[in-house]
């Protein structure tokens, strides 16, 4: 399937604000990318780029007095399967974890692990490990948390999530961690594109969505807390610890938001009329061939 997907967002500023962004999708979903992923500025500035601790391509520039307006608009690839759910994918001992999992396990900024560790084991701890341990602590989440968009903090942590018993999409996906964590199961922030695609429409404004992934069978697979059930044609910008690590943008100095939409939409073959990548805008695309 195709999926045409961007963003236009805009930043008023009363002074130079340096920002670092992670707008663009992941390197390992360049491949399926059918036009140009093209980070457009206006009024255009310089913009670096470099991949991050993690792996997430990072985008440095500076916002004029003024501000900026960030935008982008392409279509991507994707298989149009839903999330696999792998009932008996095992958990992993802590010693036969990958070496780049186990920061996975650790407590972040936002996902206090010693703090809902009783919680963890009381909802999990009778079950089989892998896959079943993992889904119970969704459950877990998805079940504690009322979403409410207007209810937005910054922030809210794991345990305030827990005990105000509501939040948004990254809200679910901070205490969901925190619980696989606790159990001992590699657990990372995921943020990126995630549409209205094979459900009915949500009644709510298109955002970035936040989800996770859990370490078992061998391999990260999408876990939502918010959502609870399988979906279709996540695109993935950025991985982390937490939204600390995969936050959309970082200003360092005042930037007041006045303009934020995201679109993520199912495209035919012949809807698309996409121009070569050296024209498609006056700018560069992205981010280069990355090693």
């Amino acid at each position: 399937m195709l999926i045409r997907t961007g963003f236009d967002i805009a930043f008023e500023t009363d002074a130079e604000v340096p920002m670092m962004a992670l707008l663009n999708v992941r390197p390992e979903r360049r491949p399926g990318l059918r036009s140009a992923e093209v980070f457009e500025t206006e009024p255009r500035v310089p913009v670096r780029r470099y991949l991050d601790t993690f792996g997430n391509v990072c985008s440095r520039f500076v916002i004029p007095p003024g501000g900026i307006a960030i935008r982008t608009d392409f279509v991507i690839t994707d298989s149009g399967e839903h999330d696999p759910v792998v009932p008996d994918a095992p958990q992993h001992p802590i010693a036969e974890l990958p070496d780049d999992a186990l920061v996975y396990l650790l407590g972040s900024r936002y996902c206090e692990v010693d703090l809902l560790a009783d919680e963890a084991w009381k909802i999990a701890g009778h079950l089989s490990v892998g896959w079943q341990r993992v889904q119970a602590l969704v459950d877990g989440a998805h079940e504690r948390i009322e979403f409410d968009y207007a209810k937005a903090d910054a922030a809210r942590t794991a345990v305030s999530a827990f005990e105000d018993r509501f939040g948004v999409c990254r809200d679910f996906a901070h205490l969901a961690i925190t619980l696989c964590r606790a159990v001992n199961i590699p657990a990372r922030y995921c943020t990126g594109y995630l549409g209205d695609i094979g459900i009915a429409p949500i009644d709510a404004p298109m955002d970035f969505s936040a989800w996770f992934e859990a370490y078992v069978g061998g391999r990260w697979y999408a876990f939502d807390a918010r959502h609870n059930r399988p979906r279709i044609a996540r695109i993935a910008m950025a991985y982390g610890r937490d939204a600390a690590d995969a936050a959309i943008t970082t200003a360092f100095g005042q930037a007041r938001l006045v303009r934020f939409e995201v679109h993520t939409d199912e495209v035919a073959e012949v809807d698309l009329a996409l121009p070569p990548e050296e024209t498609a805008l006056p700018q560069k695309p992205l981010v280069p061939d990355v090693a």
